[in-house]
């Protein structure tokens, strides 16, 4: 029987008020609840993503009473009419982001059959960054009993010919239009088209052709890794689907841009976190390959330059800070944008480092032959550009 690499889904969309029902990736403005303040002011009492989904910037210790309420809030949805159903669908997305480029990808379902977060694995579909996996668990707690999916995942693929998703471009007009409408806090607009039979043909005899590139390695997870895990895990409890729903977008892009992910610290000394770096790769150092990192704290500005101890200056900087931070108090933040980390960073006992990032030119071929990055190496765009929460599929 012949595989199949991806597949349509029934898809759950709002029947109105789309521009109030799509939020934000919910591990996005994690420092910032202030973010997510406003989303609540202009969802107000409409149905909405926000009220199914858990945002980072409010997880406690202890949430089962609000992974109830969000439980409770999708069942209510489905048994209230909230949705329109297309079923047997691939959703094809014109995303325009908040520079004027635009961003386009496929939304289907991936076999999780497919898909390993171990480092080294030669899955069909493999984890781009290390898994840290005490961040799973709640995740899974999360969805165990869910009863809808909604995805903020992107998968990549490595496309350079452009065969799979750019066609679609120009087959619109034969398309049914989905959805079309401007994204909440200034992150862009984005329109969805239900792809046609014979458009749906062509897009799957150009991946099936992918997949024999790259090591066998068809999908590499751009974002939402550690929720794909998630769905795997449950699945392997069996308390869950053995599909998950994402979207799929092609590396070589022209709008997709790789960002740094930059790294704050709080509960710190600023300089004494310095200094221990530096001494702990053997002193400042200058050789040509040299890896450079700017340390803002308290409105000030230092430069350090020291001995790579990994291929990309994240690596280095983050194998210290896990021994650095291990059995204490020291908290870490994953930042998008230079601002927001020197924003942070102005905070007492609090300290961010900004470092340059890796070409996504180098992103296959380093997965293929050293396996999955470390945590958090880069982002797709900044982090309004993260994908928004807005095609649902009942379990």
């Amino acid at each position: 029987m012949k595989k199949s690499y991806f597949l349509p889904a029934d898809i759950l969309l709002p029947k109105d008020k789309f521009e109030k029902w799509s939020v934000i990736a919910c591990d996005q403005y994690t420092s910032q609840p202030e973010y997510w303040n406003e989303t609540k002011k202009i969802v107000g009492e409409n149905p909405s993503a926000l009220n199914i989904v858990l945002p980072e910037a409010f997880l406690e210790e202890d949430n089962s009473n609000a992974i109830s309420k969000v439980n409770e809030t999708m069942k209510d949805y489905l048994e209230n009419g909230v949705f329109d159903v297309y079923s047997d669908t691939f959703v094809y997305i014109e995303r325009k982001l908040n520079n004027g480029s635009l961003r386009r990808g496929i939304l289907g379902l991936i076999d999780l059959e497919d898909y390993s977060y171990l480092k080294g694995s030669n899955s069909l579909i493999r984890a781009t960054e290390e898994t840290v996996l005490e961040r799973i668990p709640p995740r899974v707690n999360i969805r165990l009993e869910a009863p809808l999916e909604i995805p903020h995942i992107m998968l990549l693929i490595d496309d350079e010919e452009k065969s799979v998703i750019e066609p679609m471009s120009e087959k619109t007009e034969n398309f049914e239009k989905l959805y079309d409408f401007s994204l909440m806090q200034n992150a862009g607009s984005i329109k969805g088209y239900k792809i046609s039979k014979n458009a749906c043909k062509q897009m799957l005899d150009a991946i099936e052709n992918l997949a024999q590139k790259n090591d066998g390695m068809l999908f590499a997870v751009g974002d939402g890794n550690h929720s794909l895990a998630s769905a795997k895990e449950c699945y392997k409890l069996g308390k869950g689907s053995r599909y998950a729903l994402v979207e799929v977008v092609n590396i070589h892009e022209n709008s997709l841009e790789f960002e740094p992910i930059y790294r704050v610290l709080f509960g710190v000394e600023p300089q004494k976190v310095i200094d221990d770096f530096v001494k702990s790769l053997g002193g400042e150092y200058y050789g040509f390959d040299a890896q450079k990192f700017i340390c803002v704290f308290g409105g000030e500005t230092k430069d350090i330059s020291v001995k790579p101890n990994g291929k990309l200056a994240v690596a280095t900087l983050q194998k210290f800070l896990d021994e650095y931070i291990k059995n204490t108090e020291i908290k870490i933040d994953y930042i998008h944008g230079i601002e927001a980390t020197k924003s942070l960073s102005e905070r007492k006992n609090a300290i961010g480092f900004i470092f340059d990032g890796m070409q996504k030119s180098e992103l296959f071929e380093a997965v293929c032959s050293d396996g999955s990055l470390p945590r958090k190496t880069f982002s797709m765009g900044t982090a309004d550009d993260k994908r928004f929460y807005l095609e649902a599929r009942k379990f």
